[in-house]
Formats: C-alpha cells, sequence, structure tokens
C-alpha cells in the first residue's frame, strides 16, 4: 500500500489561562510540542520505570524526516523564502499577541482571532510548499481552535474546508466543552456568566456561535438538542469525520493542576480536566491511553499519543475490529462489559485501552447497534497501520487484541457482592493477528490470526504458518477486506455461538 503524502504539519497548542500563563507559553519556541518526558508508569506494581520519549516535534524530524525551519522565528523564515518543503513543522503561535513580555500592549485573546489567523498561516504553507493543505495537531483547546476553523471561519467565506485541512488529530480536546462533577452545574453558569481568563469558550453558549457557521446561526442560542462535540455531516462544506482523530485520556490522577483541586472537580472519569465523554467527536477516529491532559504523564509529551498520531498521520491501510452477532444471556439485573488492549510488536506501550479500571469499558448491554439484517455490532478498536514500521525482519506487523467480557449483579439496584470476583472475567483472551503483504500497494493484505489460548508457549515465539491461519477476503467488493473470526469455544456460553470478531481493512492515506 502506497504512502501517505507529506504535507506541512501546523501544532496549535492548548489554553493557557490568564497573561501570566499566556507569557509563559510564549517563551516557548515549539509552545510545549518539543516537551518530550524521561519515564512513564508500566507494570502491575504502578512504579516509575524509566522510558525516554523525545517528544513528538523530534520524533516527527526523526522518524519522518520533517524539516524544524525557524532561522530567527517562523514568521521571519517564512517572509524571506519563496519555497519550502511540504515536510516541515509549524507552530500557530496565536498568543504572542496576547503577551505581555514584548514591550507592547497586549491584545485580548479571542478564540476566532486565533482561528482567522490559522486561516492565514495555512494559505502561506499551501502557496510556498506547494501541498494542497496541512495536517492540524491540536491539544486541549486548539482542538476547539481548527474547528472553529473547519466548521466556522473557512464556510463562511463560501470555501472547502477539505481544500485547506488533510487531516486533524486532537490530544485531550474538550470538544463537548469542560463540565464538573461537582456543584450541580452552579461552577459551568458561574464560570460563563463572569467570563473569568476567557473560559467561558468552553461552555455551550460560546461554544454554539464559534462551531456554527453565520449563515447557520440562531439569534437565540443553541437549541436544546445541540451538541457541541458535533461535526454535523449534512451541513454545506461538512469536513469528513473519517480525517478527525481524538486521542482520549483517562487518568485523572497525574493531573497536577491546581494541586489535584482540578482532577477532583472535574471526577475520576476524565484525564483530569476533561471528562471522556467530551473528548472525542462523534463519529470520528478515537483511542483511549491511560495518560492525563498535561505534565509529566500528560497526552502530549507521550509515546502513546505520538504512535497514534503517527499511524493516522502517515499509515497505509485502516483496520476496524467489530465484535458482531453476538446475543449476551437474559439474566435480569446483569450488566455486560467489555474491555480492550490494543498492543503492537515492537512498541513498549500499549496503543488503545477501554477498562473497568480506567471509567471507560465497552457497554454491552448498551451499546449494540443492529444492522438491517438484525446483526447486533459493537466497535472495539478502530486503528491505521504502517506498513513501513514492519519490526525485526519479520515482514509482518503483529497487533495483539486483548478481549475480555465483564459482568455486574445488581440487586434492588445496587451491585451485588454475593458471588462477586473483583477484575475477575467471564471471558479472557487475545486475539493475535499478522498483517503481511508484498511491495505492490495495489495487493490486498495478508492476514493471519489465532487465539492466544490456542498458542503453545510464548506469543512471540509462535510463526502462523501459511495455511490453515490466513483469513479469506469475505466482501468481493475492490477496496474492502472483511473476515468475521470465530470466538473460543468458551465464549459461547456468554455471546452466543455466532459471535465474532469482524476484521474490516480498507486502504489509508
Amino acid at each position: 500500500m502506497a504512502p501517505a503524502a507529506k504535507l506541512p504539519i501546523v501544532y496549535v497548542r492548548g489554553y493557557a489561562g490568564n497573561t501570566a500563563g499566556i507569557d509563559k507559553a510564549v517563551t516557548d519556541p515549539f509552545y510545549g510540542f518539543n516537551e518530550g518526558s524521561t519515564h512513564i508508569r508500566i507494570g502491575a506494581d504502578d512504579e516509575p520505570s524509566f522510558y525516554q520519549f523525545e517528544s513528538p516535534l523530534l520524533r516527527l524530524h526523526l522518524d519522518e524526516g520533517y524539516h524544524i525551519l525557524v532561522d530567527g522565528g517562523q514568521e521571519l523564515y517564512l517572509a524571506t523564502h519563496e519555497t519550502i518543503p511540504p515536510d516541515s513543522i509549524w507552530i500557530h503561535r496565536f498568543y504572542d499577541t496576547s503577551a505581555s513580555t514584548w514591550g507592547a500592549g497586549p491584545h485580548e485573546f479571542r478564540l476566532e482571532t486565533a482561528a482567522q489567523d490559522l486561516l492565514t498561516l495555512i494559505e502561506t504553507l499551501k502557496e510556498k510548499s506547494g501541498a494542497p493543505g496541512v495536517h492540524l495537531v491540536a491539544h486541549s483547546m486548539g482542538g476547539l481552535v481548527c474547528r472553529c476553523l473547519i466548521q466556522k471561519i473557512i464556510p463562511d467565506l463560501g470555501h472547502d474546508p477539505a481544500d485547506y485541512v488533510g487531516k486533524l488529530f486532537t490530544y485531550g480536546t474538550p470538544h463537548g466543552g469542560i463540565a464538573f462533577d461537582v456543584g450541580f452545574g452552579v461552577l459551568e453558569r458561574l464560570r460563563d456568566v463572569t467570563g473569568i481568563n476567557g473560559a467561558d469558550i468552553f461552555g455551550p453558549e460560546r461554544m454554539y456561535h464559534y462551531l456554527t457557521p453565520k449563515a447557520l446561526t440562531d439569534p437565540d442560542g443553541p437549541p436544546q438538542s445541540w451538541d457541541a462535540r458535533a461535526m454535523p455531516p449534512d451541513r454545506p462544506f461538512a469536513f469528513p469525520l473519517g480525517r478527525v482523530f481524538c486521542l482520549i485520556g483517562t487518568d485523572p490522577t497525574d493531573y497536577e493542576v491546581a494541586h489535584g483541586l482540578s482532577s477532583a472537580t472535574v471526577g475520576p472519569r476524565s484525564d483530569g480536566l476533561v471528562q471522556i465523554d467530551n473528548a472525542y467527536v462523534p463519529g470520528a477516529h478515537q483511542a483511549h491511553v491511560h495518560r492525563s491532559h498535561s505534565g509529566s504523564y500528560g497526552l502530549v509529551n507521550s509515546e502513546e499519543g505520538y504512535q497514534n498520531l503517527r499511524r493516522f498521520l502517515f499509515g497505509d491501510c485502516e483496520v476496524d475490529a467489530e465484535l458482531v452477532d453476538f446475543h449476551l444471556p437474559e439474566r435480569n439485573n446483569t450488566t455486560w462489559q467489555a474491555e480492550v488492549r490494543l498492543s503492537v510488536r515492537g512498541l513498549q506501550i500499549v496503543t488503545h485501552e477501554r477498562v473497568s479500571a480506567q471509567w471507560c469499558p465497552i457497554q454491552l448491554s448498551e451499546s449494540p447497534t443492529g444492522t438491517d439484517d438484525g446483526e447486533t455490532c459493537v466497535p472495539l478498536v478502530d486503528t491505521f497501520l504502517n506498513s513501513g514500521l514492519r519490526t525485526g525482519g519479520s515482514g509482518t506487523m503483529r497487533y495483539a487484541l486483548h478481549l475480555r467480557i465483564l459482568s455486574l449483579h445488581r440487586h434492588d439496584g445496587l451491585l451485588s457482592f454475593n458471588d462477586h470476583l473483583e477484575q475477575t472475567a467471564d471471558f479472557d483472551d487475545i486475539l493475535v493477528v499478522d498483517v503481511g503483504g508484498g511491495d505492490d500497494p495495489a495487493a490486498k493484505p495478508v492476514l493471519r490470526a489465532t487465539w492466544n489460548s490456542t498458542i503453545k508457549g510464548p506469543i512471540s515465539d509462535y510463526r502462523p504458518d501459511g495455511g490453515s491461519s490466513t483469513l479469506g477476503d469475505e466482501n468481493p467488493a475492490d477496496g474492502v477486506w472483511v473476515h468475521h473470526i470465530e470466538l473460543p469455544a468458551t465464549a459461547a456460553p456468554i455471546l452466543g455461538a455466532d459471535a465474532r470478531i469482524r476484521l474490516t481493512v480498507t486502504p489509508w492515506d
């Protein structure tokens, strides 16, 4: 499969707060995109182990050959060079005019102005690189600046945002705003009324106005059914949801802002600042990782974030794994959950995990969607592969999808612990998938898969044979590869004899 085209990458940082916070932010030449980390928490004992991650900025330079062009300032560089390479990284320094450190009177920050200035930067990069657009990579509020550009600024000009933006990747963006677990809504109303430090941009009223095109804006404000997270696909100049990826953090305990007060008020089902349910655009690609909103264990300066970013921007195929045609036992007062983890051979991190201990399992009793033929379907993971990242001369990319099914029993509306075994799954197995293929970009992928329960010895020693384990293509259409994988027999009493894992592979650029 052909690799994705290299486009300029523009990084858009998050909220800095008051003037002191803005002054601190602008002293960083790369607005934080250059920050790495020197240890992460791994292992069941939760003890820190040394692990060096250089930073997403440096890794894009080393891994993908991207150029960092400054020479006294990126604005100066752009002004004094007629051409720039498409594979270059740029920082949208929208906070510079709001800082007091330059000796001039600072301008009040306005999100719409930041989005308008982002369009000016993109137009310059397109003109000087000859690229058809740019990739936007945004942290926190930066994702809202990008969405304002895509959903309002460009459509208001009568233009298609897809002519400017290739892909949008967000780290911990409050797509649905910022809400609190305490105060019964009083804190949100106080924030939105006072607008302290411009924080009302995270409330529904302001979000509605900067995310809605002028022609579609209701002067009375957002309708009752309005969802701030939505990027409606039925609007004129709608940006394709398939070009958006949302990285969702699930670790509030390592978010140290305000000495932990932020994470305490936002609640445990969050990254410490953004609640999980508000951190994604419905219909967009997403991954959950156990990282906090920012800081030493933050999303941006993490290997988990970078590996998802790299594969989304430069991968050559997309793989969807879904649990289909399952039928849960008819047991009163029982809730069923699924936990999933996705591991990649050669990486020391998990690229996606949704587990109950991190407040984000998949609710099987509530989630199934039906198809025209009555099939139940729950998405498990949606990931991107890059055939250029095969490790150790193996010729294949190996992925492990860890699937656990758990049940929770209730009695009179309360959890019943009479027969409960904490963190013990009713079903627990790992699907090991090897993805191969030749050098022909048009060739269909060669996939082999088996369950860990059938592998004798360590997974690392397992070598699939060339016959029985090869998965055939069940879809005759060009450009789409589909196969249904049977679950081990131990799953049948829980999910039914017809339950399958459906893998769907499509080209990605």
